[in-house]
């Protein structure tokens, strides 16, 4: 999870970061189907309750 959050919301040389936002949003959207429901669950609340953030 942690790598898939990181790919989509930092910048890669052939394309601009696309923010954490988008990064949550493809988690939530694909919950309990590409992502382990349980693991979507608590990268959510590390970020949303626990103000976790990607070093810039």
């Amino acid at each position: 999870m942690a790598d898939v959050i990181e790919a989509i919301a930092s910048h890669r040389p052939y394309r601009q970061a696309l923010g954490i936002d988008v990064a949550l949003d493809e988690v939530k959207k694909f919950k309990g189907i590409k992502y382990d429901s349980a693991v979507v669950d608590a990268c959510l609340k590390l970020f949303k309750e626990k103000n976790f953030s990607l070093p810039s």
